[in-house]
């Protein structure tokens, strides 16, 4: 069904794994897209009460994949795209189960803002999470912003946004944005553990209380992914951006003008 992504449900659990291992799950189109129909469908899935979702070799998610938006023969098109990061970002935060990000390696730009979504991260202590959409002259998307003043606040949030710090999980516990750290190459069994944890709980009264908190930020999840999307766009077209993209590529650091 899917080609970047694998979706299993065992009885009342779930789990999401980002599947492209080749390329550090960074995310392209496709695997955008089969996320945003990946949530829908669990949406509509009344045995499953809880989701785990990781990523398969050597990191969670790199975030967007930039090579793909450099390619020259066929470029992804950031109006599609934005159409559907927003459709994912909103489709988990709506999820009717509770949701566990399972964090090793990199979990970096749209793929820290996925883990965010989530209900309860888990990162290893040697594993690297940024919000370092900055770095190369965009915007956070994917709700990060939302995610973001949810978890730590708006002043912390726009330190964090403007210096796209890369921290390590002991470093992003202590600023709020992991619930729990674990050794190296463990949290895929903590995961699980506490997936089980949960299911031995009276769930449907977690979910209903998730439900209640989520429902009514509904709207202002809304204004930021139209916002976000607005200036993505925006940003795309500046000569920061372009500049940003090329030392990436060449591997340089990057000389911004503010243009």
């Amino acid at each position: 069904m899917f080609s970047t992504i694998e979706l299993t449900t065992d009885g009342r659990l779930a789990r999401l794994t980002l599947n492209r291992p080749e390329a550090m799950n960074a995310m392209d189109d496709v695997m955008m897209r089969e996320l945003a129909e990946a949530f829908e469908s669990l949406k509509e899935n009344e045995e499953v009460q809880v989701l785990i979702i990781q990523g398969e070799g050597r990191a969670f998610s790199a975030g967007g994949d930039i090579k793909k938006m450099v390619d020259p023969e066929k470029p992804m098109d950031i109006s599609t795209v934005m159409v559907d990061v927003s459709r994912l970002a909103k489709g988990l935060y709506e999820l009717p189960q509770i949701t566990i990000a399972s964090i090793h390696g990199a979990a970096a730009g749209l793929g820290f803002s996925l883990s965010l979504g989530c209900d309860v991260l888990i990162a290893e202590e040697n594993s690297k999470l940024a919000m370092n959409f900055i770095g190369i002259g965009l915007v956070p998307d994917g709700a990060g912003h939302f995610f973001l003043k949810e978890r730590i606040g708006i002043p912390k949030a726009k330190q964090l946004i403007w210096s796209g710090e890369v921290m390590d999980g002991n470093t992003a516990k202590k600023r709020g944005l992991v619930d729990e750290v674990v050794p190296e190459g463990q949290a895929a069994a903590t995961a699980e553990a506490l997936a089980s944890q949960f299911l031995a709980a009276p769930i449907r009264a977690m979910i209903a209380s998730k439900k209640i908190l989520h429902e009514q930020n509904l709207k202002e999840l809304e204004q930021v992914l139209s916002m976000e999307s607005k200036y993505q766009v925006e940003m795309r077209q500046t000569e920061d951006h372009l500049e940003g993209i090329q030392a990436f590529v060449q591997k340089r650091k990057p000389e911004f003008a503010g243009k």
